[in-house]
């Protein structure tokens, strides 16, 4: 444990969901709900205006619209969401050397490894200049823990949301674990938890209480000896850079179980080929292929083939899949499908035997079945609901499918993004990040002035008149896109007691 709570960590604020208020005026303030929209989808992430209602991620989306229907409904924009993150992630390696990212919105940094003084003062200060940078670059906010571990300074983060900084000072760790639930330490989940409670354990105080003799009779050595170090505040791991991936995955879950083995081939070929574009995006090959198939009643299982070695041929990675699929019955009906690689190296080794029959590659014949992607790979580029998003229809192939959220362009009107659609017909609002709210204007699906677009890039948004403005670089102008909180206002900033939280 360290002496001075030089490890930082970051979780942004409703990312995804803030990122599309950030980029739609129209949308500031109101509630936002970011995730899968068909029958099976699942929420990513929801604003805090939604969580009000009871929204929250990892919900079904169904159960969502119930508890808040007048929020806006999107498809996840992934692209712009790693372009903001990007430039978080960048923000913080300016600090030290030692950033390991844990998801596009989330990372732990040791400013220690930076140069920054072992001093509360120096790391608090450290804090609020960070959170000042990204809300200048971004317009976003970022929840701050600081503490001397890892564990804790997770723990802080959470404390401090929405748009807070928690310092939890060395020394006050047992204090301050001794009344939170066993599952707030990590590597305890559902199982552990319930062996513990009917040991009359409920409270990392009580594991505490209860001995480690005691931990290791219930859970075992390993576990029951990192448990007890935990539950007294010790965590010494290290924050590490660099971490190698282990697997590269993709999965869809369908609105309708599909029944059809030739429809049941094609979507597994479709999956292949876009884990491989992963895969290559990485600079990645991999030598074993893993397929899982969940059935209509939830039951999943998976399949693996190892290769020679390791591959990045398309072609090799989908008849491999294929081959596991023939050991499958599908009959009764898939409700979700996945393909994955492992067994990572940074090079590959042809298997001339495993090589698909001649040179030729043909592509995967698609479907226009709708789809909601509600999986999180395990690969470098997280994203719930898949790596690529929502796929947009060709032109040439109507009827095109305009998904809520989605980015269009309009001959005339220029850019904005698609409200809903059905009947044939899609509403647009045409507005941008740096624009006042929109204009919405209604047009035939096929129309031909209308066509997919990227996502603009999010400009930054001023900063909060009532923010840290000591890194800031000037006065503090009109307040940017800010959540409210759902537990009160914060104080001033200013130096905060051990353990509470400052803006």
């Amino acid at each position: 444990m360290r002496s001075a709570p030089t490890i930082l960590h970051l979780d942004m604020d409703a990312f995804y969901a803030a990122v599309e208020q950030a980029s739609k005026p129209s949308l500031r303030g109101k509630a936002v709900v970011v995730g899968g929209l068909g029958p099976r989808g699942v929420v990513a992430t929801a604003s805090y205006e939604a969580r009000r209602f009871g929204v929250h991620s990892a919900m079904p989306t169904a159960q969502a619209r119930r508890l808040c229907p007048n929020a806006a409904y999107l498809v996840p924009r992934f692209p712009l969401y790693r372009q903001v993150s990007d430039v978080v992630m960048g923000l913080l390696r300016e600090l030290s050397p030692l950033v390991e990212p844990l998801s596009l919105d989330e990372a732990f940094v040791d400013l220690e490894a930076g140069g920054t003084p072992a001093e509360a003062a120096a790391v608090r200060a450290v804090a609020r200049r960070l959170r000042a940078d990204i809300r200048a670059a971004t317009g976003l906010d970022g929840s701050v823990g600081l503490a001397g571990s890892k564990l804790l300074a997770k723990i802080a983060s959470e404390d401090a949301k929405p748009d807070g900084l928690v310092v939890i000072e060395p020394g006050t760790e047992r204090d301050l674990l001794a009344p939170m639930p066993v599952r707030t330490l990590p590597g305890i989940g559902p199982a552990t938890a319930e062996t513990l409670r009917r040991a009359g354990i409920t409270t990392v105080g009580e594991t505490v209480e209860a001995g480690q003799d005691e931990l290791l009779r219930l859970l075992g050595r390993a576990h029951g000896t990192g448990l007890y170090a935990m539950a007294n505040g010790i965590d010494e791991r290290p924050v590490v850079a660099e971490r190698d991936a282990k697997s590269v995955s993709v999965e869809d879950t369908f609105d309708v179980d599909l029944t059809d083995r030739t429809r049941v081939r094609n979507e597994l070929g479709r999956l292949a080929e876009r884990c491989v574009e992963r895969l290559r995006a990485a600079g990645r090959s991999g030598r074993t292929v893993v397929i899982k198939v969940r059935s209509y009643d939830f039951s999943t299982l998976t399949r693996s083939e190892t290769l020679r070695g390791p591959t990045d041929d398309p072609a090799v990675v989908r008849e491999a899949a294929a081959r596991l699929l023939d050991g499958v019955d599908t009959t009764a009906g898939v409700r979700l499908l996945g393909v994955g690689v492992t067994g990572l190296a940074s090079f590959t080794q042809e298997d001339l035997f495993a090589q698909a029959a001649g040179d030729a590659r043909h592509p995967v014949a698609d479907t226009d079945a709708a789809r909601t992607e509600t999986g999180l790979p395990d690969g470098p580029e997280p994203a719930p609901g898949g790596a690529d998003g929502p796929r947009h229809a060709a032109a040439d192939d109507p009827p095109r499918r305009w998904l809520p959220g989605n980015d269009v362009a309009h001959a005339a009107h220029g850019p904005g993004w698609v409200q809903g659609s059905g009947v044939g017909r899609v509403t647009v609002r045409f507005e941008g990040p740096g624009t006042p709210p929109g204009r919405v204007r209604t047009f035939a699906v096929d129309d031909p002035e209308l066509s997919a677009a990227d996502p603009p890039p999010l400009t930054a948004s001023p900063a909060h008149p009532d923010g840290p403005d000591d890194a800031a670089g000037g006065q503090p102008s009109a307040p940017a896109i800010r959540p409210k909180s759902v537990s009160g206002g914060r104080g001033a900033d200013g130096s905060p007691p051990v353990g509470t939280s400052s803006p």
